[in-house]
């Protein structure tokens, strides 16, 4: 099976796509994993009331901030929104998460529809959403020049970044701006951005310095994209833009309040990954030294991986090793006691869910305990029931969607090589298989990661000629020639 990878297409490899009926390949991909169709006909119908009369809007108002929200365009589940202020020495970040409780009743049919399906699940045709659309993205998504319930987030910064008091509460808002990540990094970098960005500009900086003084970790793993067009799908690269990284330490640093209000509580749930064990460390600072890629004795694993470069194969090939670093993250429960495990090893500290509520059941409980632990009421007894239930329905909903989205993946790269079967790539080894005289191998151009039948170390160049494709089942067959 190949490994998501980025693929700068040519209209060659689009038309390519278009023409091996990938639709009916995600549609049975979708079958085997048993992603939820459509919405039953009573979820629709309490969808509709609900859109129309929301449950319990919040009296508190809040519209005369002005939210903006940075999402990919065409994006239409709004969750968050944020603004950004000088607050003396430091900052004031409110940070706007949609109010699901406005909309699902607790035990009725939406909610026990959202339990059942866990997550939204991104198929590079189409999206089966956690709610039904006709309030996910009217009503309740925090679109620009409408009234919303949000929680509201107020969220207070030293002139470090480092968080020096937390506050959330129900609030009507009105987001002013929809912006998309291209055009605001556009403007920061023509200097045309109002004070709101700058200021986001100036906080996210200083808060992937925490991470990095905290020891946080994140594996910088080539991204891939799938595009639908008019002429098919295109799988090709896109750049991570260092605006996105400072728009994610917002939520970042939103779910770590959460968890902190939880803990002193001692109640909600967590979203935890035990730290990599020594064995796996050692492991890849050998593969690292076999590659020739240094890494000092005094730098951790989460500072080492900043510094490698996605372009090198030799730091790829490290980069594809260090996945074992980052195994194991699922959902704690609390709920009187405190568990030893409640940290997130690549964040490196106490972190929850709480920013996606109308892509991810968990982050809907894990918001009404946070925003009743800060307002000293006692937790709703349904959420409080439901919270020893989410980690098993989340684990099963994480594999459901990553299943897809690798499967897909595995399809759309099988397909654009499917009329180049022969044909001759220079690649680059990222590892070795666990399968016989194999190698994991990159193809340069077009770049993608498959299994190779021959012996090669990882770091080496190697050629690779595509000995069969299957689109239908994501197979790509390469030999080392």
């Amino acid at each position: 099976m190949s490994r998501a990878t980025p693929l700068r297409s040519t209209p060659e490899t689009i038309e390519a796509a278009a023409q091996v009926g990938l639709p009916a390949i995600f549609d049975a991909i979708r079958r085997r994993f048993e992603v939820p169709e459509a919405f039953p006909p009573e979820v629709l119908a309490a969808a509709e009331r609900v859109a129309a009369d929301p449950l319990d809007l919040p009296t508190d108002d809040l519209t005369d901030v002005p939210f903006l929200t940075i999402d990919p365009p065409g994006s239409m589940d709004l969750d968050q929104a944020m603004h950004l202020e000088r607050d003396g020495d430091g900052y004031r970040v409110r940070y706007a998460i949609a109010h699901l409780p406005s909309f699902v009743e607790p035990g009725g049919p939406i909610d026990l529809e959202a339990r059942r399906r866990g997550q939204t699940v991104y198929a590079p045709d189409i999206r089966t959403p956690l709610h039904p659309p006709v309030f996910s993205e009217g009503r309740a998504s925090l679109l620009p020049g409408q009234i919303t319930p949000a929680y509201v987030w107020d969220l207070r910064l030293d002139g470090n970044g480092e968080g020096v008091a937390t506050s959330v509460r129900r609030s009507l808002i009105r987001s002013v701006d929809r912006l998309d990540y291209a055009g605001v990094q556009a403007s920061l970098d023509a200097g045309a951005a109002d004070e709101r960005l700058q200021l986001l500009a100036e906080v996210g900086p200083l808060r992937l310095a925490l991470e990095r003084a905290r020891g946080g970790a994140a594996l910088p793993m080539p991204e891939q994209e799938i595009e639908r067009t008019d002429e098919g799908f295109e799988l090709r690269f896109r750049p991570q833009l260092p605006v996105e990284d400072w728009n994610a330490q917002i939520s970042l640093m939103t779910g770590m309040a959460a968890a902190e209000l939880m803990i002193e509580a001692r109640i909600g749930i967590l979203r935890t990954m035990p730290p990599p064990t020594d064995e796996a460390v050692a492991r890849v600072r050998r593969q690292a030294r076999a590659l020739g890629v240094e890494w000092p004795e005094t730098s951790g694993h989460g500072e080492f991986l900043q510094t490698l470069d996605r372009r090198d194969p030799r730091h790829l090939a490290v980069i594809d090793a260090a996945a074992v670093l980052f195994r194991g993250a699922g959902y704690t429960a609390l709920d009187g006691e405190v568990p030893a495990e409640r940290e997130h090893a690549g964040v490196a500290a106490p972190y929850a869910h709480v920013t996606a509520p109308l892509r991810r059941l968990v982050d809907r409980f894990g918001l009404v305990v946070a925003e009743a632990v800060s307002n000293g009421r006692e937790v709703p007894g349904w959420a409080r029931e439901a919270l020893p239930t989410l980690p098993e329905i989340m684990a099963a909903s994480d594999k459901r969607a990553k299943g897809v989205q690798r499967a897909c993946t595995d399809a759309v790269e099988a397909a654009v090589l499917a009329h180049r079967v022969g044909q001759t790539f220079e690649a680059s080894v990222v590892d070795r298989s666990e399968k016989g005289p194999s190698a994991v191998v990159q193809i340069l151009d077009p770049a993608v990661v498959a299994t190779a039948e021959g012996d090669a170390r990882p770091g080496e160049h190697v050629t690779v000629r595509l000995a069969s494709v299957d689109p239908a089942n994501g197979r790509i067959e390469l030999v080392i020639v």
